[in-house]
């Protein structure tokens, strides 16, 4: 699988559940069993590689402002959703992430940015195929810290300067 059909697929399930997430995640891995196991790994090959990519400070910021608060599990969840939102909202956040205020039409702290269900996505469709749990995908091990430099999350001053579109369009 290349990164056309990555995207493809994400996008494809995530306008057909016209906003839901858990819906998204189920239409995914419903996609993901019209494969076979070896399709299924390198989806998910796709997918971790770029949720490790996300590892950053400037990308927590920015959940931090669009969720009012994020902690290290949330963030892990808002990675997986972000890379649910397809390739332009993705690399337009991992550019600038004051930019999701631009790429994002609407936005609900209650139901969006929790992209866990699509984070075991694969990992479901793979064990329904095989009877078996996926193997070790082969991929670098995770970054222990976020790239970047550390923000102060409960400085409203500091988010407000780095994320001046987001902050004016989401915060409080």
């Amino acid at each position: 699988m290349d990164e056309t059909e990555f995207w493809e697929i994400v996008d494809r399930t995530r306008e057909a559940a016209g906003g839901d997430p858990e819906e998204h995640a189920d239409l995914l891995v419903d996609r993901l069993l019209g494969l076979d196991p070896d399709a299924v790994l390198d989806f998910a090959r796709h997918f971790e590689s770029r949720y490790h990519r996300a590892y950053r400070w400037d990308l927590w910021g920015a959940a931090w402002v669009l969720l009012d608060g994020v902690s290290d599990d949330a963030f892990d969840f808002f990675r997986c959703w972000l890379i649910g939102q397809g390739r332009e909202v993705f690399e337009g956040a991992l550019h600038d992430p004051d930019s999701l205020a631009d790429l994002l039409d609407t936005f609900d702290e209650e139901t969006d940015g929790d992209g866990e269900d699509l984070g075991y996505a694969a990992d479901e469709a793979y064990e329904q195929l095989t009877g078996t749990v996926a193997p070790d995908l082969g991929l670098p091990a995770a970054p222990e810290e976020p790239e970047g430099t550390a923000l102060d999350f409960e400085d409203d001053a500091v988010l407000a300067a780095r994320y001046p579109r987001l902050w004016e369009r989401f915060s409080g």
